[in-house]
C-alpha cells in the first residue's frame, strides 16, 4: 500500500511538471535547467584542457575531444596551476564574504610526486597565488599578507598590522572590491623575489551596522567600513616586500595621482610591476612602472577622459616583449591601443562603430591578438581575430548572439560558449580559424521542455527617445497573441551606467519568470535607454553629474511609445526592476507617474548621497561638490507624486544598497500620505536568496502583478 501510494505522488508530481506551461514550481524546481562545462582551461602543451566534473578535473584532448582521465581525483570548488604546471592549488572548502571575497580551505599538490600539502595549516585563507617559479604560495589571514614555502612548509609573515575594520595588506576593502571588481590588491614579480601589495588604513572610514536578527534573543551586528559618497576613503599606499632580506618598504607615489590603487599586475619582465592609479574624480588614471629591485617609479602614461574612466575594468596585457596593449574610450568606442615598453603610442590596433569587450590573448608567431567584440551590432558580441601590425581581421565565433571563447595556450584550438535569446548555450570546440571540430554539449534538452510549455521567443526592436536617439528594445508577447486585441504592458530594467539589459543571449535569470507573465495575458519588454553601454561612450556617458536624470526619462518615453501601440493598453503599465532598476522603479512610480500603473522596486538606491564613494562619485562627483546631482534625481524628493499601485522590496541585510535606502523612502512616502506595499526580506543582502526565499518573493511579485495590472 505505502509503495501504490509513492507511485502515485511520483505521478502526480510528474503530471504537474508536464502540464503545457511554465510556472515558478518547475522554474524553482531546477525542471528546465540548463548544463555547461565548469573551469575551463587550456594546459601549457596547448593540446589538452582541463573542467571540472563530479568525480575531479578531468584532462581533455583538443585534436580528439576525448577524455584522457582525470589531474586529480576529487571534488573541488575551484583551482589553479603553478606557471610551470608542476603544482595544482585546490580549493577544498569556502564561505563567502562579499561580492568576490571568500574565506577558503586549499592544498597544494605536486601533480609530480602525488604529495599533497595543507595551505596554513589548513586554516581559512584568502586570495592565495603561485609564486611564478611554483615553490611557494602568498595568501593572506586576517588582513596580514603571508607566504608559505611548499618544499620546507614554512610560513613566512610578511605583515604584522593587519586588523580587522583598521588595516588591509594586499586584500581590497568593501568599496575596492565592490566597485574595482576584485578582491586580491598584491602581485608577484615574474622572477618569485619580491610582493607588491597595496596596504589600506581604513581606520577613518565611516562604519555601516546592521542587525542580523537569526534566531538569538537579542539580535547581533554586521559592522564594516563603508564610505558612502563624498565621505572619507581608505588612506592607501603601494608596498614593496623582497624575500632576500625579508625588508617592506613604501613606495613614493607623491608625484603621481595615488588617491585610489585599483590594479596591481604583474608584466612578463623580472623585477617589474605594473600599478594603476587615479584620483579621487575618476577622470585620468596614471600607469606606473615599478622597479622592485630599487624601487623607483615611472609614469608610463597616463589616460584622460573629460568625464570619467571604467576604472573598474581597465584592459592591460602584456606582450612578450614588454610591449602593451591598453583599453581605451578615447575615439568615442572602447578600442585597444599598442604602446612599447616605455609607454609610448605605436598605434591603435582597433578601429569602427563597434567596441571591443574582452581580450583573450595574443599569439607571438601569427602576431593575432584574440578579442570579443560588437562588431556584428550592439546586442551581439562576437569573436575575432586580428593581426596586430597590419589589421586584418577575421571572425572566427558565430555572426550572432552572445559568444565567448576559451583558447589554448598555442592559439590551435579554441572552445566556444554561445547562445541567442531563442538559443540556450552551445559549447562547441573549434580550431583556430574558427572551423567546427566537434559540439562538445548543448541544451537541446532544456529547450525542448521549453517549448511543449509554449516557450516564445523574444523579438528584437529600436525605439525612438525625446534627444532622437534609437534605443535597443525587446518584447515578449503572448503565444496566442492578437494583434486586434490591447494587452497589458509589464516592463523591465535595469539601466545602470555601461550595462545592458537587451542583448541576444540566453538568459537563466528573470527570463523564464517574463515567459510566465506572457502566457498569463502581458506583454513584457525591455528598453535600454541612455547610460546603457555597447553603444559607445556618448550615449554611455551623457548621464554624468545627473545620474537618473535621462535614464527615467527614456523609461517613460519608452512607456509612452508602447502605450501609442494598437496593441498596448496605455492605462496597464507597469515597471519593474532591482538595484540600479529598482532605483528606476521608484523615479518611474514618482515622476512617471501618469504613465505608469503599477511597480515592483527591489533592493533600490533611493538617493545616491546613500550609496558608496567609488561608484557614485565616478559619475556624479561629490555631493559637496554636485549635491544638485545627487538631490533632484532623488524618487524621496517626489514622494508626493506617487499614485499607482508600488510595491517596496529590501532584504535588511544588504551589505551593498542598504536598506536604509528604503526606509527612508518609506517615510517620505509616510509623510505625503501615500498608500503603498513593503517587503523586508530578513537577514537577506542584495541579492535576496536563501532557501524558499527567491520562490516567495517571485510569487509575490507575480500575485502583486495578477492583482494591480
Amino acid at each position: 500500500m505505502k509503495r501504490f501510494i509513492l507511485t502515485l505522488t511520483i505521478a502526480a508530481a510528474f503530471q504537474s511538471l508536464a502540464a503545457q506551461e511554465i510556472t515558478l514550481d518547475k522554474i524553482y524546481s531546477g525542471y528546465y535547467r540548463g548544463k555547461g562545462i565548469a573551469g575551463i582551461t587550456s594546459m601549457k602543451n596547448g593540446e589538452n584542457y582541463l573542467v571540472i566534473e563530479q568525480g575531479g578535473i578531468a584532462k581533455y584532448s583538443y585534436k580528439t575531444s576525448q577524455k584522457e582521465g582525470n589531474i586529480v581525483d576529487g571534488q573541488f570548488e575551484s583551482y589553479e596551476f603553478s606557471d610551470d604546471e608542476s603544482k595544482i592549488l585546490l580549493l577544498k572548502e569556502s564561505e563567502p564574504i562579499y561580492r568576490h571575497s571568500f574565506l577558503g580551505k586549499f592544498e597544494v599538490k605536486d601533480l609530480k610526486s602525488g604529495k599533497t600539502v595543507a595551505l596554513n595549516e589548513g586554516n581559512f585563507v584568502q586570495e592565495p597565488r603561485f609564486s611564478p617559479d611554483a615553490t611557494k604560495v602568498a595568501f593572506i589571514a586576517d588582513n596580514n599578507l603571508f607566504y608559505q614555502d611548499l618544499n620546507s612548509g614554512k610560513i613566512t609573515q610578511i605583515t604584522t598590522d593587519g586588523k580587522k575594520n583598521s588595516i588591509i595588506n594586499g586584500l581590497a576593502d568593501w568599496v575596492y572590491e565592490e566597485e574595482f571588481g576584485h578582491a586580491r590588491q598584491y602581485e608577484w614579480t615574474k622572477n618569485s623575489d619580491a610582493i607588491v601589495f597595496v596596504k589600506s588604513d581604513e581606520s577613518d572610514v565611516p562604519e555601516i551596522f546592521i542587525p542580523i536578527y537569526g534566531k538569538t534573543l537579542y539580535p547581533s551586528e554586521m559592522r564594516y567600513k563603508y564610505p558612502k559618497a563624498g565621505e572619507k576613503n581608505s588612506k592607501v599606499s603601494a608596498q614593496l616586500y623582497r624575500l632576500d632580506n625579508g625588508k617592506t618598504t613604501s613606495l613614493n607615489l607623491s608625484s603621481f595621482k595615488n588617491y585610489y590603487i585599483p590594479n596591481v599586475i604583474q608584466t612578463v619582465k623580472p623585477d617589474e610591476i605594473v600599478l594603476i592609479t587615479s584620483e579621487r574624480i575618476q577622470n585620468a588614471s596614471d600607469v606606473l612602472k615599478i622597479n622592485t629591485k630599487t624601487g623607483a617609479v615611472q609614469k608610463l602614461f597616463t589616460e584622460t577622459d573629460e568625464k570619467w574612466i571604467d576604472t573598474d575594468s581597465p584592459t592591460l596585457e602584456f606582450l612578450e616583449d614588454d610591449s602593451f596593449l591598453w583599453g581605451s574610450e578615447r575615439d568615442g568606442n572602447r578600442h585597444l591601443y599598442w604602446y612599447d615598453k616605455d609607454g609610448k603610442l605605436k598605434k591603435q590596433v582597433t578601429k569602427g562603430n563597434w567596441e571591443v569587450t574582452d581580450y583573450y590573448g595574443y599569439n607571438p608567431k601569427s602576431k593575432e591578438i584574440y578579442i570579443q567584440t560588437t562588431e556584428k551590432g550592439s546586442i551581439n558580441k562576437v569573436v575575432s581575430k586580428i593581426n596586430i601590425e597590419n589589421g586584418k581581421s577575421q571572425l572566427v565565433s558565430n555572426a550572432e548572439g552572445n559568444n565567448s571563447a576559451s583558447f589554448s595556450k598555442n592559439y590551435n584550438y579554441f572552445i566556444e560558449t554561445s547562445s541567442t535569446a531563442s538559443r540556450p548555450y552551445t559549447f562547441v570546440l573549434k580550431d583556430g580559424n574558427g572551423k567546427v571540430v566537434k559540439e562538445l554539449q548543448n541544451n537541446d534538452a532544456q529547450l525542448q521542455k521549453l517549448k511543449a510549455d509554449n516557450f516564445v521567443e523574444k523579438e528584437f526592436m529600436t525605439i525612438p527617445n525625446e534627444a532622437g536617439d534609437q534605443m535597443n528594445a525587446w518584447i515578449i508577447k503572448p503565444k496566442n497573441f492578437d494583434k486586434n486585441k490591447k494587452y497589458p504592458l509589464f516592463m523591465f530594467q535595469y539601466s545602470g551606467p555601461g550595462s545592458q539589459q537587451v542583448a541576444n543571449s540566453w538568459d537563466n535569470g528573470n527570463a523564464l519568470w517574463f515567459e510566465m507573465l506572457a502566457q498569463k495575458g502581458y506583454i513584457v519588454a525591455c528598453v535600454d535607454g541612455r547610460g546603457t553601454g555597447y553603444k559607445g561612450a556618448k550615449f554611455k556617458k551623457v548621464t554624468y553629474m545627473n545620474l537618473g536624470k535621462y535614464e527615467i526619462e527614456d523609461q517613460i518615453a519608452a512607456a509612452k511609445w508602447f502605450g501609442n501601440q494598437s496593441y498596448i493598453d496605455k492605462s496597464r503599465i507597469g515597471i519593474f526592476g532591482w538595484s540600479f532598476g529598482g532605483y528606476m522603479t521608484s523615479l518611474a512610480m514618482t515622476k512617471g507617474a501618469d504613465v505608469f500603473k503599477m511597480g515592483i522596486a527591489v533592493a533600490p538606491v533611493t538617493n545616491w548621497r546613500f550609496y558608496d564613494s567609488v561608484y557614485t562619485e565616478r559619475f556624479l562627483r561629490t555631493p559637496q561638490e554636485n549635491p544638485d546631482g545627487y538631490d533632484k534625481n532623488s524618487p524621496t524628493e517626489y514622494a508626493n507624486l506617487l499614485k499607482g499601485k508600488f510595491l517596496l522590496i529590501h532584504g535588511t541585510a544588504d551589505d551593498n544598497v542598504h536598506f536604509q535606502n528604503s526606509m527612508q523612502f518609506s517615510e517620505a512616502l509616510i509623510q505625503n500620505k501615500k498608500q503603498f506595499d513593503f517587503m523586508a526580506y530578513p537577514d537577506k543582502n542584495h541579492g535576496i536568496y536563501g532557501g524558499q526565499t527567491r520562490p516567495q518573493l517571485y510569487q509575490k511579485m507575480t500575485d502583486f502583478i495578477l492583482e494591480n495590472l
